[in-house]
């Protein structure tokens, strides 16, 4: 099944890397990669009038650039499945990109983080954020700036068990199949603290993941979600991190923390979200 894949760019290195990333994770998959690039106009100068031609003119050292990468991403290719195409837009970073999930029926974006070199922290930035609060109708993977392609043989899913799930782990699935990952399920507490209602759903969950290569795993004794993940990551060689968007989930605490609400969450590696499926 051909995959569509939206790489939103502003022709930045980072922007690049995400591109990149995505070529390589998809280097065995028939898929049509979209390059967007929404065009936005920035007054350098001391210009107080600026004329149509002057608009026109940076449009088209714009769609020039697009064309470009385009090609660039033709070169980096070695699957005849492959398919680049470009999108161009006036509107705004979120309107174009939701804009062009529905027309093109987007599986994924990719886009590009960009870190504090020396930093505590790896930020994603505002765009970033931006964008797992506003995409709801899509998964989103954000790759961190220079992030090197590795294969992802190992995929993490922290989970709270405080819910079923359901067609939103296809998407992580579908992630596991491209390399015959391993599914690596976080709880940060002991199994022996789980509800009913949280023992029931982790039943029901084992069961879905029957067929799956994966193991669960439990972490206690942490005040702070995100240093566990971190440490998880870490432990286990993890390549690639994944989360569902739900309404009081690991994302939405994560980022109400002070430092990431203003700043963004921490990642090193591949970040993919999973927006919650209306049910």
């Amino acid at each position: 099944m051909r995959r569509h894949i939206l790489i939103p760019s502003d022709f930045s290195e980072n922007a690049w890397s995400a591109a990149l990333y995505a070529i390589k994770l998809y280097a065995n998959q028939p898929c049509t990669f979209y390059f967007l690039h929404a065009w936005t106009f920035v007054n350098t100068g001391d210009r107080t009038y600026i004329s149509p031609s002057y608009i026109d003119k940076l449009k088209d050292t714009s769609r020039g650039q697009l064309k470009a990468l385009n090609e660039r991403a033709k070169s980096e290719s070695t699957n005849t499945e492959h398919k680049f195409k470009t999108i161009f837009s006036a509107d705004s970073f979120i309107d174009s990109i939701l804009f062009a999930i529905g027309k093109q029926k987007i599986d994924l974006v990719v886009m590009g983080t960009k870190g504090a070199t020396g930093a505590k922290e790896f930020l994603l930035g505002s765009n970033s954020v931006t964008v797992i609060k506003k995409i709801k109708v899509c998964p989103v993977m954000l790759v961190p700036d220079n992030y090197a392609f590795e294969i992802p043989t190992q995929i993490a899913f922290p989970t709270d068990f405080n819910r079923l799930y359901g067609e939103e782990l296809l998407a992580i699935k579908k992630l596991a199949a491209l390399h015959n990952s391993k599914l690596n399920i976080l709880h940060i507490n002991g199994m022996d603290t789980l509800s009913d209602a949280q023992r029931n759903n982790f039943d029901i969950l084992k069961e879905y993941l029957k067929n799956e290569l994966h193991t669960f795993y439990w972490k206690s004794d942490y005040s702070k979600k995100a240093q566990a993940i971190k440490d998880f990551i870490e432990e286990n060689k993890i390549n690639i991190l994944t989360m569902i968007n739900y309404e009081h989930s690991f994302i939405e605490d994560l980022i109400k923390e002070p430092i990431i609400n203003k700043m963004g969450f921490h990642s090193e590696i591949p970040f993919m979200v999973i927006p919650r499926i209306e049910r």
